[in-house]
């Protein structure tokens, strides 16, 4: 009986361990913080209270995100594949592209009434990397005009190319320009990066509000 706590103290430094382990290789990447991504906005808004039943009706999007995997947002920094080679569309299928074809993260990819930034035709999007990794280049998209993103999941078809960035050296705080025209209401920015020090491919969906 005496050796029964200490194989449940055992099991439980275990767990402790690993789960820094995990904490801290996710502390090293980032996100899109402006417009907020998703992910970052739940978590912003929710993190901290994110047992509140007010979120149900205030914020059912990220309500239903974080029944489904409060990880998503606990990890906000960690939307990532290895090895792409580039190959983005060919290897990310329509359907999962906020969630940049994790599963874990597919609550992201829910049509629904997220919450948008407003932002207007020429606006400033800002990443922040918390390891400095530098970026190859960013490609930003926006949906097109007539795409409801409160009823449609987001796909390749649904999507404008708007420009791609040159590259960016490591830093913390990185932030560029966009200019768009023609894009009125509630549409998703969709950015991939790039990131400069392995082949790692982050994409995320950020609701805005063109105004």
């Amino acid at each position: 009986m005496r050796r029964h706590p200490l194989r449940v103290l055992a099991v439980v430094l275990a767990t402790m361990i690993s789960t820094l382990s995990w904490a801290g290789t996710a502390q090293a990447h980032g996100t899109i913080v402006s417009p907020a991504t998703r992910a970052y906005q739940c978590w912003q808004s929710w993190g901290s209270q994110h047992m509140n039943p007010a979120m149900q009706q205030q914020d059912p999007m990220c309500w239903q995100a974080f029944q489904a995997n409060p990880d998503t947002m606990w990890n906000w920094m960690s939307a990532l594949r290895d090895g792409l080679g580039a190959q983005f569309q060919a290897r990310t299928p329509d359907g999962q592209l906020c969630s940049n074809g994790l599963a874990r993260n597919n609550s992201l990819n829910q049509p629904g009434a997220w919450r948008q930034t407003s932002i207007s035709s020429n606006f400033t999007v800002k990443l922040y990397d918390q390891a400095s990794h530098g970026a190859d280049y960013f490609r930003v998209y926006v949906s097109k005009q007539g795409f409801n993103p409160a009823t449609q999941s987001l796909g390749w078809g649904n999507l404008d190319f708007i420009t791609q960035t040159g590259r960016y050296a490591p830093a913390q705080n990185i932030s560029f320009n966009v200019s768009t025209s023609g894009y009125t209401g509630h549409h998703i920015l969709f950015v991939i990066w790039q990131a400069s020090h392995l082949d790692q491919a982050y994409m995320w969906c950020s609701d805005v509000n063109f105004s």
